[in-house]
Parts: C-alpha cells; sequence; structure tokens
C-alpha cells in the first residue's frame, strides 16, 4: 500500500512537471517570435525588458537575474548597445562601475515586445477566485524551494520580502499585511515579481515564511498602525 500510494505521488510530480514544462514551451516559443520580429537574441530581448521594467543595472545583476553567465549577459549588453537600445552610464555608487540603461528607442522596442501570451492569459482569466488563490500559493511555494536550492536567483516575491507580515489578520480573504503600503491583502494578490521589493535578511524571511504555511503560528502583536489596512 505504502509503495502504491508513493508511485502515485511520483506519478502525480511527473504529470505537474510535464505541465509546467508544455507551458515554458508556449512562453519560450512566443518569446523568440516577439524577439525574431525585433531583431533580436531571446537574451537580449529578456534584458531590455529588465532594464526597462526594473531601471539601471550593472551587467553582474542583470546576468544573475537572468540566470546567465556574466559573457552572456555582457555579449548580449554589447550587442544591444552596437544597436543603440542601451547605453552605459557612471554608476553612481561606484565611479569604476558602470550601469546599463534603455535608451528611448530601447524603451520603445521593449513596449512592442513586452507582454505574455494571450493564449496564457485568456486561460489564467478563465480561473476563479479559489482557484487564482490556490495557484499563486502554489507557484509561490514552488519558487521559494527552488531558490532555496539554488536553481533560480532570489525573486522579488512578497516571501523574501521585508514588508511582508504573513497571516497577521482575522480576515480569512486578507489575512496578510503589507508595511510598504499599509494595506492587508489575500492569496490571490501574492506578488511574485514587486518592483517596491525590498529583500528581507535569510532569517527574516524564514521566519515569515513559517508563518505563512502555519497561521496559527502567526503573531498578531504588531502596533494597529503596522496592521491597519489602508483607508
Amino acid at each position: 500500500m505504502y509503495l502504491h500510494l508513493k508511485d502515485a505521488a511520483l506519478n502525480a510530480d511527473s504529470q505537474i512537471a510535464a505541465g509546467l514544462a508544455k507551458i515554458a514551451l508556449l512562453l519560450r516559443a512566443d518569446s523568440r517570435r516577439e524577439a525574431d520580429a525585433a531583431g533580436l537574441s531571446s537574451t537580449q530581448a529578456q534584458i531590455l525588458a529588465h532594464l526597462v521594467q526594473r531601471g539601471p543595472a550593472r551587467i553582474t545583476a542583470v546576468a544573475e537575474e537572468m540566470a546567465v553567465t556574466q559573457p552572456t549577459a555582457s555579449d548580449a549588453a554589447s550587442a544591444l548597445e552596437r544597436k543603440g537600445l542601451v547605453r552605459k552610464q557612471p554608476d553612481p555608487a561606484d565611479a569604476r562601475a558602470s550601469l546599463l540603461q534603455p535608451t528611448a528607442k530601447g524603451r520603445k522596442l521593449a513596449r512592442r515586445t513586452d507582454g505574455w501570451p494571450d493564449a496564457l492569459l485568456s486561460a489564467l482569466d478563465r480561473l476563479d477566485s479559489s482557484q487564482t488563490e490556490a495557484f499563486l500559493r502554489t507557484l509561490t511555494t514552488v519558487i521559494r524551494d527552488l531558490q532555496a536550492a539554488g536553481a533560480i536567483p532570489v525573486q522579488r516575491m512578497c516571501a523574501t520580502c521585508r514588508f511582508f507580515r504573513p497571516n497577521v489578520h482575522p480576515d480569512r480573504a486578507a489575512p496578510h499585511h503589507c508595511d510598504f503600503v499599509d494595506a492587508a491583502f489575500g492569496d490571490a494578490q501574492l506578488r511574485l515579481d514587486c518592483g517596491d521589493h525590498d529583500r528581507a535578511s535569510q532569517a527574516a524571511a524564514d521566519d515569515a515564511w513559517s508563518r505563512f504555511v502555519a497561521p496559527d503560528a502567526a503573531k498578531t502583536d504588531a502596533s494597529p498602525a503596522r496592521t491597519s489596512e489602508a483607508p
């Protein structure tokens, strides 16, 4: 019986992995199509989109975020620079370093190629609120485990942010709190990529995660100013 259950779990895992691979196939194909139309490689398009969305960055930071080697990122950045899509500027934090910044031409091109496949957005739009909540919570768990294993870089998501305070409100629809905007929110509003993310220390992130997965363990002794909902 135990072996039967174990085999069933392994089969479920393989089916989930196969499903994710199919979604990844759609994303890769769409990314290649958009990049080809813009005359860019996939890496060049990703770097340009990253700079437009998140602002100037060092090439080392870009390589880490893209999960590519620094030489690969440097080659792609040089190609973007030759095409007039990015330029280098001095890093105010270190005169010896430089930041990559998209040009006006680069921003315009990024706006044309940015976005998700319509087929994927339509499929996600058909999920009801409970399915969306469960999906985001599950994705958060999987991504966090991948980060912990060193398989992907740390993402700018709630689970790694110092502003995230999980399960501090009694409202089951909005149990979490974001200290950055001082507002309560629920699983359907969990962020996997937030522009206001401020990385928490490992100890703080681990503590927040334990509260996220075990609501009864979450403390509610925060001051009213930090737990009140936004007006």
